[in-house]
């Protein structure tokens, strides 16, 4: 008798589910399937749940209120982020994905009580994280240009003994940049062929973000406008090399305490070394005298 009701559950779960979906027209699984491993770079299979759960947000971000600077900015972000989605469906999967593990509470409340603000606090997280992830991937890139950066003000220091062409410098750095820089190199230059250089760097340096590059652009603008920024760009150079070496320097005072345990372990097996030698020594002398 339990069985049945358990698969006539399941059955009416199953049934009301198409229901809804047909009514609110939620894509089938392979199309919202498609349509994320499209909006991704790195091109691999998405899970089943995580493809309903963009064809139900899909719908709820028609309803989603949003305003206009909020959602302008989020676009900004999901854009240079790779996200291809639009800002309401985003706000809508990351409130999904944390409505979903709060669903997690409502068994809890028969079996065990106590797990209810653990699955509460769970979602809250998730909605946060999930909600957090554009800006968490564009920080990444950021991180990951700017690192390239003195790289690149060196090349454009030396270039510009022998030329003044910034599209042309900027495509030959393209070949040997980083992933994420020759990509936003590409872009800036496609944007620069088809319409002004300035308004191109520009909205290079918008996409971005970055404080560094700020000061790369406006010594590439003052360069197309005929400006002798030989100077510029040496004294950019050199201030890039010091913050170089104070990121280098962050990240090496990271590396002891992750020594330290190793270096413990090392430790703790010498001194067992010892005392394994020194049993062995002790038990040979007690057998000698005995």
């Amino acid at each position: 008798m339990e069985f049945l009701l358990i698969l006539f559950g399941i059955s009416l779960a199953v049934g009301l589910f198409m229901l809804f979906a047909n009514a609110l027209k939620i894509p089938y699984l392979k199309t919202s399937k498609a349509v994320m491993n499209t909006g991704r770079e790195d091109k691999k299979l998405s899970k089943n749940i995580e493809a309903i759960l963009l064809g139900i947000a899909a719908k709820l971000g028609k309803i989603i209120p949003m305003d206009k600077y909020k959602k302008s900015r989020l676009e900004s972000t999901l854009k240079s982020a790779g996200i291809k989605m639009t800002p309401e469906t985003f706000t809508a999967l990351a409130f999904l994905k944390a409505f979903c593990i709060a669903l997690l509470a409502v068994p809890c409340a028969f079996f065990m009580p106590l797990l209810i603000p653990f699955f509460i606090i769970f979602a809250v997280a998730i909605y946060f994280r999930e909600n957090g992830k554009a800006d968490e991937k564009m920080r990444e890139k950021r991180d990951a240009i700017e690192q390239e950066l003195p790289r690149f003000v060196a090349t454009v220091e030396q270039e510009l003994k022998t030329s003044r062409d910034v599209l042309s410098i900027m495509e030959n750095f393209k070949k040997h940049a980083g992933v994420h820089f020759a990509y936003e190199l590409d872009v800036t230059c496609a944007d620069m062929r088809s319409s002004s250089y300035e308004a191109a760097l520009t909205r290079f340096e918008a996409r971005i973000g970055s404080a560094q590059l700020s000061d790369v652009v406006r010594g590439l603008v003052s360069v197309i406008r005929g400006d002798d920024s030989a100077v510029y760009f040496k004294m950019l150079a050199h201030d890039f090399k010091l913050i170089e070496l104070q990121r280098l320097k962050a990240k090496a005072a990271k590396i002891p305490p992750k020594i330290r345990i190793f270096s413990f372990g090392m430790l703790m097996l010498f001194l067992l070394t010892y005392l394994v030698v020194m049993g062995m020594q002790l038990l040979d002398s007690l057998s000698s005298m005995a």
